[in-house]
């Protein structure tokens, strides 16, 4: 709030209509406000998230279970969802609907290798944590070229790179499991190679993304750029970006789950008691 003269009831006003499908020029009609002073307030807000996750990043996990899948926008002209810069890739820890990163961009290496980093400083703070993902292979083999270590059995030749000792992937192969001709895909799938001491107790009917497949319907439904409100979803990367991070600040610290009933940050353990939109514009942001 530093050098801003409007009032802080207003500004957090402002995210919360944000925070519930309102687009900028409609959050500007209702506040009379205009649109690029809007978008300047969430910009700020946004730049607290850095602040925030480090209480997350500093504490001790015993054991953590991540999802991961992908939401789809429309960002500037039209084109084919290949070539578009509004995939966004979403880290969610399951029991407490923490979520863990989520980035927007094209759907390619860079993307993928940019949420699994914020997973590996996860992978140092546990000594058990399992990923699964619903037939996005790629999250696996990102993990393991950033995490991966060498295993040393005192046999002759190279030693194999294995996953550290803990963690664990599964993908669920999607498409048709009953091919006539070729080797058929286990349903359930290891996409790199694990630690021995890895514990692999782990239920198949466990293997599944369902809870932040409910997340990502609600996240198309609160926030502007995943609706058909102008001819095109989102105007610039940025642009979404920022609405993204909005989304994953007031989600994580302030609102309350529907399933849990407690705020995620707050059932993950890392904090006794839920923040407010003014106590998150109002706090020292880190150096």
């Amino acid at each position: 709030m530093e050098n801003l003269k409007t009032p802080i009831s207003k500004v957090a006003s402002a995210l919360l209509l944000r925070s519930e499908e309102l687009g900028l020029r409609a959050t500007g009609r209702v506040l009379e406000s205009h649109k690029g002073t809007i978008a300047r307030w969430e910009q700020l807000f946004c730049d607290q998230k850095e602040t925030l996750m480090l209480y997350s990043f500093c504490h001790e996990f015993v054991s953590l279970t991540f999802e991961g899948d992908e939401l789809y926008t429309m960002v500037g002209k039209r084109t084919e969802p290949s070539a578009s810069k509004g995939w966004t890739a979403v880290i969610m820890e399951r029991a407490s609907r923490f979520i863990v990163d989520q980035r927007c961009g094209n759907k390619n290496t860079a993307l993928f290798k940019s949420v699994m980093k914020t997973v590996c400083k996860y992978v140092d703070r546990t000594k058990d944590l399992t990923f699964l993902s619903d037939g996005e292979r790629r999250y696996g083999n990102m993990l393991f070229d950033l995490c991966s270590e060498v295993l040393k059995t005192g046999k002759a030749g190279r030693p194999p790179k294995t996953l550290p000792k803990g963690v664990k992937v599964r993908v669920k192969n999607k498409g048709d499991q009953k091919r006539k001709k070729g080797r058929k895909r286990p349903k359930y799938q290891a996409t790199q190679r694990e630690h021995p001491d890895t514990d692999q107790s782990l239920a198949k009917n466990e293997i599944h993304a369902n809870h932040l497949e409910a997340q990502n319907a609600a996240s198309r439904r609160r926030n502007s750029t995943f609706r058909r409100k102008t001819n095109t979803y989102a105007k610039t990367k940025h642009g979404l970006q920022r609405t993204l991070d909005v989304h994953h600040i007031i989600h994580n610290y302030v609102r309350p789950h529907w399933t849990t009933g407690k705020v995620p940050a707050v059932a993950l353990g890392i904090m006794s008691e839920a923040l407010s939109l003014e106590s998150i514009l109002t706090m020292q942001r880190a150096a």
